[in-house]
Order: C-alpha cells, then sequence, then structure tokens
C-alpha cells in the first residue's frame, strides 16, 4: 500500500476531468469565509491551476489532492496542505468532502492519509487545521483523527455581518 491510499480511498493528483466539480467547490459561497475567497473563480483560472498542480511543494507552498475512491476517479473531495513552511516545518490542513458523499467515512480516511503523508514523506513537525467555533461536524472530525484543541482565535473571521471565532487544533509529530 502506497502513503495515499488504503483499502478505500486514494488521494491523487488533480485532472482536467476534475474541473466541473473543483468550479463548484470553489464558488460555493458557504465555504468562502474559511479559504478566504472573496470572488469567484473562473474556468479558465481553475484550468490554469490544475495544469500547474503539478508543481512540488517546496516550490508551490501548497499541495491540493483529489480525495477519489480506490477503483475509480470520482471526485469524492479535496485536500489541501497550504501555508506551507519548511523552516518550522508545519502546514495549515483543509479538508472538503462533496455534498452527496459527505458522511460516508472518506474525510477522516482521507485525514488520516495527509497527516500521515505530512509526517512521513514531508518530515513536518506539525498539521495545523482553523475550523469555525460553530461548525461542529469539522471540529469533532478533527478531535476524532487525534487533533489537538490549541486555542481560540476571536472575532478572527467575518461571515455577513458578524464575526466570528475560530478553534486551532494541531497535530504534531513527537
Amino acid at each position: 500500500m502506497q502513503f495515499l491510499e488504503n483499502k478505500h480511498i486514494v488521494l491523487r493528483a488533480l485532472e482536467p476531468e476534475d474541473l466541473d466539480s473543483l468550479f463548484d467547490v470553489e464558488n460555493d459561497r458557504s465555504l468562502w469565509q474559511v479559504s478566504n475567497t472573496l470572488a469567484p473563480f473562473s474556468r479558465h483560472l481553475l484550468e490554469q491551476y490544475i495544469s500547474k498542480a503539478h508543481q512540488d511543494i517546496f516550490e508551490a507552498r501548497q499541495l491540493r489532492l483529489a480525495i477519489s475512491p480506490k477503483n475509480n476517479k470520482l471526485l469524492l473531495g479535496l485536500i489541501d496542505l497550504f501555508d506551507f513552511d519548511p523552516q518550522h516545518r508545519r502546514a495549515g490542513i483543509g479538508i472538503v468532502i462533496l455534498k452527496e458523499h459527505q458522511n460516508n467515512g472518506f474525510a477522516s480516511q482521507a485525514l488520516g492519509l495527509m497527516r500521515d503523508y505530512a509526517f512521513d514523506h514531508l518530515d513536518l513537525h506539525q498539521v495545523f487545521a482553523h475550523i469555525p467555533s460553530n461548525n461542529g461536524q469539522s471540529r469533532r472530525l478533527f478531535e476524532r483523527a487525534g487533533f489537538e484543541h490549541a486555542g481560540t482565535q476571536r472575532d478572527w473571521i467575518r461571515s455577513g455581518r458578524e464575526f466570528l471565532d475560530v478553534e486551532l487544533y494541531q497535530s504534531i509529530n513527537n
């Protein structure tokens, strides 16, 4: 077994056929508050992104992988390492599972695979996540995956006319 797959799923590079799903995810306004997105993405821009997705994480400072079933290339969701800092050996981690594939265990499997990849292959010391306080489902996901709550950032992100607290979760490679 490779480090980016288990018996159910595989974390793979983005392919041109993922464009429509990527377009839908990136333009889902409900996700913008956690992705710091302020405006929609065009298909053209996302095509360019996919064509450059082969860049090494040390060059791009991020890595986005598709989550697919082991037996086909159906896109179940996306998982990212971002804010990659090789000096301090850390990166942020984020995940989104397409609505029609949620609550099937794909997120926890993908999160475990990506954390193992970050620790075992990239030799990171830690991965972290910033999760809005009101996102209980995501907080439970990271807690079940062994991430520890490390603090609260007050009024950290804006949602409409209000500000929300964000919880910091960390997994440290000891």
